[in-house]
């Protein structure tokens, strides 16, 4: 498929998607940093600064956008899709008027589905409704690809095939961690102790962004012989799936300080080549895996929209 890859970061998406035969046309970004990684990794390739400013695109089948998080996050400023950062998913739906892709790959961050009580994903599915394609979502775990505990919503939209055919047909049984100080590392932040989402058995727990101003916030892992190591940038491309110094076009521009930053908001690379896959060959989806959903109700970890009723999913958050 021909890919437009909106508010696409360092190309996570974009490539995963590459590892599935998928290719990008076009990038629109208007981070500079992120913007000079692209243009870095895929050369020959437009990077547009603004997707206020775009008004067409060349002929593409997918349309991707890990829209901005801010507003939707836990740690951010909770404001939903009323929030000027996160807003602006309104301009997705904008150019799918213009340019009617088949299909639309979505990604944020998972506590949007809690969120004022999942608002934001009720006007995303109504959006997506109101033009004519189905939809599926899921949650799914990055842990299931990398040693990484990083939880995202993934969402896929069509006019041409059924989006649960992509992302609700493979699941695999989570991993029993063993949990040994003296035999396991662990991947911990300062901030946040040995309890939840800041605290893992051989993994780290999600990378972040650093601060506003561009200081790195890696997380620590601790190891079998008590010693507490930091990873390195590196590491945490690695962790992301990107190879070693991807984010090199942002250092080499004297912007060395926020490459972790680009790391951390960056969309998991295996993760978006087992939907690339998946578009590829769909699966099929097996209807004793959904219930009602109920209008009003919390919304769950995955669902479906069939043309004519949403249907909650019970599927897992590893695919693989």
């Amino acid at each position: 498929m021909r890919v437009a890859g909106l508010f696409a970061g360092i190309g996570g998406l974009e490539s995963g998607l590459a590892r599935a035969g998928h290719e990008a046309e076009i990038f629109c970004e208007v981070w500079r940093p992120a913007a000079l990684v692209l243009a870095d990794r895929f050369p020959g390739r437009d990077v547009l600064p603004d997707v206020r400013e775009v008004t067409s695109l060349p002929a593409h089948d997918l349309m991707t956008a890990g829209f901005p998080c801010q507003d939707l996050s836990q740690a951010g400023r909770t404001l939903g899709l009323a929030g000027a950062k996160s807003s602006l998913v309104d301009h997705v739906f904008r150019l799918m008027d213009v340019a009617h892709p088949a299909h639309v790959l979505l990604e944020n961050v998972s506590f949007m589905l809690r969120l004022d009580g999942g608002s934001a994903m009720a006007r995303l599915t109504d959006a997506f409704e109101a033009r004519g394609y189905r939809w599926a979502y899921r949650t799914v775990d990055t842990l299931a690809f990398l040693p990484q505990r990083r939880r995202r919503v993934f969402l896929v939209a069509s006019r041409t095939i059924d989006p649960a055919d992509v992302l609700l047909v493979d699941e695999a049984e989570p991993p029993t961690p063993t949990t040994a100080l003296d035999t396991h590392a662990h991947g911990f932040y300062w901030t946040e102790g040995v309890r939840g989402l800041g605290w893992g058995p051989d993994c780290v727990p999600t990378l972040k962004n650093g601060s506003s101003v561009g200081i790195p916030s890696p997380p620590a892992i601790l190891m079998p012989d008590a010693a507490i190591v930091t990873p390195a940038l590196a590491d945490a491309e690695r962790l992301q799936g990107f190879p070693e110094d991807w984010t090199r076009a942002a250092g080499e521009a004297g912007l060395e300080r926020l490459r972790w930053s680009l790391v951390g908001n960056a969309v998991s690379v295996p993760v978006a080549a087992w939907i690339g896959e998946r578009l590829a060959t769909p699966g099929s989806f097996d209807p004793a895996r959904e219930r009602d959903l109920a209008e009003g109700a919390r919304w769950p970890d995955a669902a479906r929209f069939d043309g004519t009723r949403r249907r909650a999913v019970a599927i897992g958050a590893f695919p693989v």
